[in-house]
């Protein structure tokens, strides 16, 4: 199968540069969620606890289970409030809040105008009467912004937005709530940070998706994807090579099948414009389950350390680059 290797020098490197626009290292709650973006839950959560980041973030409790010893708090955004001394829920609708279980830790998230996932602005009075009603421990006030790493006026509207929430919510009568807003692209464009806590997924790992108009922050990625050599042939002119026979060689070729495919969460592009590997080399014709070809004698090559420029060729995020890459592939920090 491939092999990943994750550089611990420049994830370091990467949460270096957001402590710096926090203030502080304990300021910073590492996302772990869907495999830390296709990194490894169970590696980065030990390289993050190792650096000194003291709250993660996850999708579900099974991944929270995982990695509960390395950190402080675990968030968890997408399932069921259970009463647990290190886990706190975040409660999307009212729903949640009445599926609850009685002394779970929450965090109420306000819909302050993605309208994706959150309570109603209007609800927010209900939300915190339901809470309390059912005897729940409010730890966490929270929302999401749609358009950060859009040059508009969105991203001040909604923190204007939320502002006012805050107030509401203290005025209430929770006042040692944490406050949290920010993700990787709003703390990357942020000139100041005042909230209590920002969650950094793709950030950390680091790709800055910011447009170049905003202020550039150096981040390095950190995941490097190889395939290794399965076998090799010589073909002539004419022949074709993979399912369909996409590819015609233009003259004698000596090429290599390796071990890489969308078995392994690989994408199968487009054969009109042949990806180019990160050793400038292209895949020839098509990517099947399991295998690629390429020109090439070598034992072993690198075909991504950087999968924003994969993300070009592909016209899509680095986001969905890495999470698609299987668990089972060997993941070893150099």
């Amino acid at each position: 199968m491939a092999s990943i290797t994750i550089n611990k020098n420049f994830f370091y490197h990467n949460l270096n540069q957001i402590a710096l626009q926090t203030g502080s290292i304990e300021k910073i709650a590492i996302v772990l969620k869907d495999n830390a973006y296709g990194h490894g839950l169970s590696l980065m959560a030990e390289l993050a606890s190792s650096f000194g980041i003291k709250h993660a973030v996850v999708r579900k409790t099974h991944e929270a289970l995982e990695i509960e010893t390395l950190f402080d708090t675990v968030l968890v955004l997408g399932d069921k409030a259970i009463k647990h001394p290190c886990y706190s829920y975040a409660l999307n609708s009212l729903a949640d809040i009445a599926h609850a279980q009685k002394g779970a830790k929450v965090e109420l998230k306000v819909d302050t105008g993605m309208h994706r996932n959150g309570i109603a602005i209007t609800e927010l009075d209900e939300a915190l009467e339901a809470i309390t009603k059912q005897g729940l421990e409010l730890v966490g006030l929270m929302t999401h912004y749609r358009s950060a790493d859009v040059l508009s006026s969105e991203f001040f509207w909604q923190q204007k937005q939320f502002a006012s929430l805050q107030k509401q919510v203290k005025e209430a009568g929770f006042s040692t709530i944490r406050i949290h807003s920010h993700n990787s692209a709003s703390i990357l464009r942020s000139k100041s940070f005042d909230e209590d806590v920002v969650r950094v997924g793709i950030g950390a790992y680091g790709y800055n998706e910011l447009p170049s108009i905003f202020d550039s922050i150096a981040l390095k990625p950190i995941l490097s994807l190889y395939a290794t050599k399965i076998a090799s042939r010589e073909i002539k002119e004419g022949q074709r090579v993979g399912y369909g026979g996409n590819f015609v060689a233009t003259r004698v070729m000596h090429i290599s099948t390796y071990d890489l495919g969308y078995g392994d969460g690989w994408y199968r592009h487009h054969t009109d414009t042949p990806f180019m590997t990160a050793e400038a080399l292209p895949i020839l014709g098509r990517v099947s389950m399991d295998f690629i070809s390429i020109e090439s004698n070598k034992e072993q090559i690198c075909i991504m350390n950087d999968a924003q420029k994969v993300a070009k060729q592909w016209d899509t995020i680095s986001y969905e680059v890495t999470t698609t890459l299987h668990k089972e592939i060997e993941r070893t920090i150099v």
